[in-house]
């Protein structure tokens, strides 16, 4: 499936590259900030973070009134670099770390889903990298 519109979200998250990378990358820590509003939480997380290797967060409301599994197989993995997948449903995503000093650029790319409105993908993905940035900041592990 192609598609012909890529939206951009970014973020710079106050922390060293390879603090940004683990919690970004371990399910223990994916469980903590992958969603998009309050209201929602990711109950399950599993992460095979190589060429070829699957993973998969379980994202639910947590009044129990929606889910989905949201997963995929990983088409590149750069440590401290970039990852990069394609999504079960074709679409593709990557994803760079751009570290300096005790800052972290991240950058998220995919392919829109041409179901849905354009804003609406990009507030839904950049308020979870929000919601990432504020998890990897206020963690003092």
């Amino acid at each position: 499936m192609q598609t012909s519109k890529i939206i951009t979200v970014e973020t710079t998250v106050q922390a060293p590259l390879e603090k940004v990378w683990k919690y970004w990358t371990e399910p223990k820590h994916i469980t903590k900030w992958n969603n998009a509003s309050d209201d929602w939480h990711t109950p399950f997380a599993e992460n095979n973070l190589r060429a070829g290797g699957k993973f998969v967060s379980r994202m639910e409301a947590k009044d129990g009134s929606a889910g989905f599994d949201f997963g995929g197989i990983y088409d590149e993995v750069n440590l401290h670099e970039v990852i990069a997948y394609t999504m079960d449903d074709g679409r593709k995503v990557r994803i760079t770390f751009n570290g300096q000093e005790n800052e972290t650029k991240v950058i998220e790319t995919f392919d829109a889903d041409p179901t849905n409105p354009i804003e609406f993908q990009q507030q839904g993905w950049q308020a979870i990298l929000n919601h990432f940035k504020q998890y990897v900041e206020q963690s003092n592990e």
